[in-house]
């Protein structure tokens, strides 16, 4: 704003002040009219002024009101979201040398696209949602697809492809293969259905389940082929007659399974341990009728002292359908057979090493052991040592196993083959995850 006294100044010489009058003589009149003339021009700089103030104060006042919503804007606290799904995966390779492939042997060993596989996770609302496709050259098998909700601070549930509760927990095993148990569908199992599940709280944890049937739908799913699947389930009986891989001619499949899992924790100095039980019974059906039932149980301790790990499991099962000494199994795009009844029992020992040597982080050596005996159909014991390391490296994770089995999947047998020999394979699967 222009100073006042500037403002009138200026008025002043413009109207009355120049060369010509500086030395003339001024008549009372002409005095009058010049008191009058300031004083019109001092009204005229009043108003100029008030004009200029009101205009001056109300850019002020738009001033303070921007200032005033910009600092809402800034101070307005972001809303605290969780929701959103996130998209993860991995690629795996796979380099195998085995004892039972003389073409194999021959060549110094295969190395082969093992899987791409894609992980859906993440909440929407009060709704959590977790999902995992797999992609293999001969296949494409969803392993789990459920929804997610936490009743309370004690339980969850979960709905829809999900994991049976069964024997020690995540895995039975820290090996590629798995254990023994998991070609006879006692470990890493899912199915279609819902679980409940309590948090480990005053030392014990509890989770509760109820499956319709298997993941691809039951005896009469709508799918091509019965065995393309992760999990290993039953999908027929078989007769004297048919051959262990075949397709079964009398198709059958679990329905109205109900299995519990309890885990007690304890700890004694520094040794941690987990004791628990975990059961299960269903029904088995032919498409048509009620064909049996089924049954399994299982006593497991999982235990760590410092870096090193013990697992050990004692199982039984048992497929009750009548004149029925063996059934069919399928996973992996291929059938199978196991015995309808038998007993296993684990062993695995492993030790966890911290490094840091470039981009690897962990270490951890192990020794698996499984075998599976008394079986129904009075064929051989299945046996499988596995004795290996994996190995962290950024994205990459990776297994060295070397397999030494007698009767067992993907080690040159069949759970229900009737060897005395034992087949060797030394296997590398590297894996980037994402």
């Amino acid at each position: 704003m222009i100073p006042k006294h500037h403002l009138l100044t200026a008025l002043l010489a413009s109207s009355f002040v120049s060369p010509s009058y500086a030395d003339a003589t001024v008549s009372a009149a002409e005095l009058a009219s010049l008191k009058n003339q300031i004083q019109a021009l001092q009204d005229r700089l009043n108003t100029l002024e008030a004009q200029s103030n009101a205009a001056t104060s109300q850019t002020a006042i738009n001033a303070e009101a921007i200032t005033a919503t910009q600092q809402q804007i800034e101070v307005a606290p972001a809303e605290d979201s969780k929701d959103g799904i996130t998209v993860g995966g991995a690629i795996r390779t796979n380099y195998s040398y085995t004892s039972y492939n003389e073409g194999n042997k021959n060549r110094g060993g295969d190395f082969d696209f093992d899987i791409f596989r894609l992980n859906l996770n993440g909440e929407i609302g009060d709704v959590s949602l977790n999902g995992e496709i797999r992609f293999f050259d001969y296949m494409t098998a969803i392993k789990y697809a459920y929804v997610g909700y936490q009743i309370n601070d004690r339980w969850q549930t979960e709905l829809g492809i999900t994991k049976v509760p069964f024997g020690n927990s995540p895995y039975n095993s820290q090996n590629y293969f798995f254990s023994t148990n998991y070609y006879l569908g006692l470990e890493d199992d899912y199915d279609l259905g819902i679980v409940f599940k309590r948090t480990i709280a005053d030392n014990w944890q509890l989770d509760l389940g109820f499956f319709k049937n298997d993941e691809l739908g039951g005896v009469d799913g709508y799918v091509d082929n019965r065995s393309d699947r992760y999990s290993y389930d039953i999908v027929g009986s078989r007769t004297l007659s048919d051959g262990i891989y075949d397709e079964p001619s009398q198709q059958l499949g679990e329905y109205n399974t109900f299995t519990g899992r309890f885990a007690y924790h304890f700890n004694q100095g520094d040794l941690a341990t987990e004791v628990g039980v975990s059961g299960l019974k269903g029904g088995i059906h032919d498409g048509s009728n009620r064909a049996g039932s089924y049954t399994a149980w299982a006593i497991h301790t999982n235990s760590q002292y410092h870096n090193w790990h013990m697992q050990l499991q004692y199982s039984q099962y048992e497929y009750d359908i009548a004149q029925v000494d063996r059934i069919a199994v399928g996973s992996y795009s291929f059938y199978d057979s196991i015995a309808a009844e038998a007993t296993s029992a684990t062993v695995n020992l492993a030790y966890d090493w911290a490094v840091n040597f470039g981009p690897v982080t962990a270490i951890q050596f192990y020794n698996n052991y499984g075998i599976v005996f008394d079986k129904s159909d009075n064929t051989a014991n299945t046996v499988m040592n596995v004795t290996g390391m994996s190995i962290a490296a950024g994205g990459l994770f990776t297994y060295f196993d070397w397999v030494h089995a007698k009767n067992q999947p993907f080690v040159g047998g069949s759970a229900s083959g009737d060897s005395n020999d034992y087949e060797q394979r030394f296997n590398i699967n590297i894996g980037y995850y994402f």
